[in-house]
Parts: C-alpha cells; structure tokens; sequence
C-alpha cells in the first residue's frame, strides 16, 4: 500500500517529515499525487490525494486558508517543495499543519516533483503486479481444490490463506454450504436467503445486533444459487479483500453449476428409474443397474415412499427433492429419490419389517415439514419388494396412498392396504386402463354437460356420496327431488348403468375415482 510513511522511508527521495498528523494518517493509503500552485485546488483535489506545492500561492493567500482548502478537500497530506527563494518551509506553514493534524513533508530544492510522481508510480505498478500474482496464484489454488473435490470449503480454505476475516456460503433455502471462522445462526441464514430473494440482490445483509455482513453472490446455471458472505461492513474491507472474495465468489459459482448439473443428471436418471420400473417386462432388464448407481442393491429387499404437500398449493416445491435425499444422506440410508410435479418417490433397500417403514415415513415427514414450514407433508407407503424385479406394485401403492393422503387430509403417514378396498383395486391396474375405463364410463356425461350445461357429473358424484339418499342429494345439490329424478334417469339413458343396482353404482363410482387421479 503507497503511504506517506513509505514515501518518506526512500531514502532516493531526501524528505523530511515535519508534521505527523494525527494518528495513524501517515499508514494510510495515497491514491495518487497532485501538483498545484493554486491558493484553492480543493475544487481539483481528490480524496486521499498527496498534495505536491512550492509556495508560490504564498503571494495572495496565507498558509491557513492553504492548508483548510486542502484538509476541506480531504486530502492525506502536503509534500512541501523548497526551493533557492524559499530554502525553508513557512513557519506558518507547520503551524496550520499542525493545527489542522495534517501530515506536512519537506523535499529539498534539488529533487524535482516528478521524482516523487515517479516513486508513486512504480509503488502501484508494483502493487498491482504483487495483485496479479496474487490473483494467479489464487486462482490456481482454487482451481486445484476444486478439480480435487474439495467444494465450497476448499474454496474458503484457500481465501483463509491469505486474509484472516471470517467468511460463510448460504445457498437460497437458507442451508450452510460452507463455513471458516463465522457461525451463522439459523436466523440469520434465513434472513440471508429471504434477501437473496430481492431484484437488485443486496451488496450487504443486516444479520441483527447492529452485525453487518458483506454478500458476493454465487450464481449458477441461470438463477442465483447462493451467497459468499464475509460477516463485515463492505468499507471495513480492503481492495485486496474484495478482490479475492470476488475472485472466490466466480470459482464458487463454477462449484455450484457443476453441482446443478450432477443433480440434474441424477434426477433425470432417477425419474427414468420409475419408468423402466412402471413399463414391466420390457424394461425390467435395466432396473438393477439404475439402483446400483444410486448405491442401492437391487438383489435385496426394497421399500418405496412416495411423499407430497397437502392442502391447495402444488404437491411439490423447489428444493423438495433435494430435502428427502438429504434426509436419507442423515439417516445414513443410500436412496434412488426421484421428484415430479405430483410426487417425490424413495426407492431404499429395506430388510427390516414392514411394519418399520411406519416410523421411518413419520421421521421424514417430519423433518420434510421442518424445512418447509407452513407445508403438510404426507408419506404413502407401498410396501417392499424382495428385489428390483418385484418394484412396481410398490410403487404403484406408494403413489396411489400418497395421492389419497393428499386428498381427504388425515393421518400423514399411511401404507397403501389401509386406504379402502376400491384403491387396492385400482391400484393393480396401470394408469392407461384406468383412464380408458373412465373415459368409457363417464365420458357420454361429459359430453352431454359440455354441449348442454348441465351437471351429470357432478350430480352422480354427488348422489353417490350420499349413499344414495335422494333427498340429502337434492338437499346438497340445492335442486328439486324431481330434478334429481330425471337427471339419474338421463344417467342411466347415457352410460347404460342403473344408479338402482349396485353393481352398476360400483362400476360409476370406480370410473370418478379413476377419473380423478389418473383423468
């Protein structure tokens, strides 16, 4: 760093320090020298600038309206040049020096001011040089701890080596990816992912008690992924410090868009994993190598869960997945975890008995909930299979009592055999004939209230709901016993089922529930 107290330490130079300033200003950076002979060059002065005179202002101003010019300007000192007219510097000069704690520097008549611009100018070109390599140097360090594995914290390893400040990386959901000298409380993690959230994103984060930390972000592939976080104001920190945290901050980006795209990667084999097992025979035969790359032994015995949000928000949310297979990376549990739009589905080996899958499905619920707060999470299970040629009656249950969860509330946690006999039912059909049968069944209804506008559908529906009771149908339906009367016989008339028989009342209620989960 150029200061006073370096410019006076070359000894090339010859000057002599006669005014200190007040404490500490001789240590503090120069940014660069100015030569002027105007009695007011506060209006040409930047901050921090060393002032460089010979006196000749002397003429039509005195020394204290100098030097309040200067110091007004915020300047970091004088450098007094003498000269065969003026072999001395002003008394006059020292003393408002002195008063206004400015440093004051001598140079004798022999060195010439350029000498001092030149000293200035290699001292930058040096620094500069000593920050490239710097950078260089750092940069092949973190590209080293990266190509090695060494993700985030490696990263921050490598800044530590160099700047003693505390740093922290906070994805978006608020998680600590990494973290070297500051323990950030949940709290405070949360509050950093919220304004994560802002358009602008925020240059510095309040973390509470009057603590400010400074945010270099990490962005991925096309979304900001996360924060590099130095638990310190921004003007606390130092050219070189903001250099390398920027510096960490695009390697950290690197990390983090190559972690995108593994996890993508994963998640696209994970959800072909539930295709081959859905599609049966045909591809059966890849099934086991697609669990062996997710750590799990196809030859054992295995379990499926399906797990979804209640309530009238979207089954899933971003980050949802990832939140099942953390939990199984915290039960210690390899886990094939696949997330869609209605579900996210855990294939894991399992040789305890069923009746443990119970606990198991409640603790991840749990902790699902947990990170979600304000969203129901419930489980279905579907059971296990003795190995991987045995998964899609699993699967099948497991989604099929997710999906009943998710509809009629309850208990969050429940096997699929505990959810009526119509589901076990249905759910040893695939989707295509259930959808096919309900499309037979319902589908002149359907039409008829699309070209007509009347409510067959609903009034089927409705009547079934209530056992068949025409007048707590009517009732529910807000209509006549009469009108009801005749929109059964038009149901009967189009669909050829008599709501009178029940074999015919289970054919229709069969079709509205494959209508609506598989419709």
């Amino acid at each position: 760093m150029f200061t006073i107290r370096s410019l006076v330490e070359n000894a090339d130079l010859g000057l002599h320090l006669l005014v200190e300033g007040r404490p500490g200003a001789l240590d503090e950076a120069v940014v660069w020298v100015h030569n002027t002979e105007l009695p007011d060059p506060s209006p040409y002065l930047g901050e921090r600038e060393l002032v460089l005179t010979n006196g000749m202002w002397l003429e039509h101003a005195e020394a204290a309206e100098f030097v309040g010019n200067v110091v007004h300007a915020g300047a970091a000192g004088i450098v007094f040049g003498l000269r065969r007219q003026m072999p001395r510097t002003p008394r006059a000069m020292i003393d408002a020096c002195a008063a206004a704690a400015l440093p004051l520097v001598e140079i004798g008549a022999g060195v010439p001011f350029t000498a001092v611009t030149r000293a200035a100018a290699g001292h930058y070109a040096a620094m500069r040089q000593s920050s490239l390599l710097g950078m260089v140097r750092r940069g092949d360090a973190l590209a080293t701890a990266l190509s090695r594995g060494a993700g985030a914290s490696g990263v921050l390893e490598v800044l530590r080596r160099d700047y003693d400040v505390p740093l922290a990386v906070v994805d978006r959901a608020g998680r600590s990816v990494a973290s070297a000298g500051a323990d950030l409380t949940e709290e405070q993690r949360a509050a950093v992912a919220e304004r994560l959230g802002d358009h602008p994103p925020p240059l510095e984060i309040d973390l509470g008690d009057e603590e400010v930390a400074s945010v270099f972000l990490v962005g991925a592939i096309g979304d900001l992924d996360a924060a590099l976080l130095c638990p310190r104001p921004l003007r606390d920190l130092g050219d070189g410090e903001r250099a390398a945290l920027e510096q960490a901050a695009r390697f950290l980006s690197l990390e983090a868009a190559k972690q995108q795209a593994v996890h993508a990667i994963e998640l696209r084999f994970a959800s072909e994993l539930l295709d081959m097992i859905l599609s049966g025979p045909q591809r059966s035969g890849e099934v086991p190598g697609r669990l062996r790359a997710f750590g799990v032994d196809p030859s054992g015995s295995l379990a499926v869960l399906a797990l979804a949000f209640t309530g009238a928000g979207a089954p899933t949310l971003p980050g949802l997945t990832e939140a099942v297979m953390e939990f199984f990376l915290a039960e210690n549990s390899p886990a094939a975890v696949a997330g869609g739009t209605g579900d996210v589905v855990a294939v894991v080996p399992w040789r305890r008995p069923d009746a443990d899958l119970h606990d198991l499905a409640t603790r991840l619920a749990g902790a699902v909930g947990t990170r979600f707060p304000g969203r129901a999470a419930v489980v279905g299970i579907g059971g296990s299979a003795e190995n991987a040629a045995g998964l899609k009656q699993p699967l099948v249950r497991s989604r099929e009592a997710c999906h009943v969860l998710r509809r009629r509330g309850g208990p969050p946690v429940a096997t699929f055999a505990e959810l009526g006999t119509h589901r076990l039912l249905l759910g040893l059909h695939d989707a295509d004939t259930l959808r096919n049968f309900a499309d037979v069944v319902l589908g002149p209804l359907r039409e008829h209230d699309a070209q007509r506008g009347s409510e067959l559908v609903r009034t089927i529906r409705t009547f079934l709901e209530h056992g068949g009771h025409w007048t707590a149908t009517a009732e529910a339906m807000f209509v006549h016993v009469n009108t009801l009367r005749n929109r059964l016989v038009k149901i009967t008339e189009l669909t050829g089922r008599d709501v009178a028989r029940t074999e015919d009342r289970v054919d229709l209620y069969l079709a509205l529930e494959a209508a609506e989960f598989y419709g």
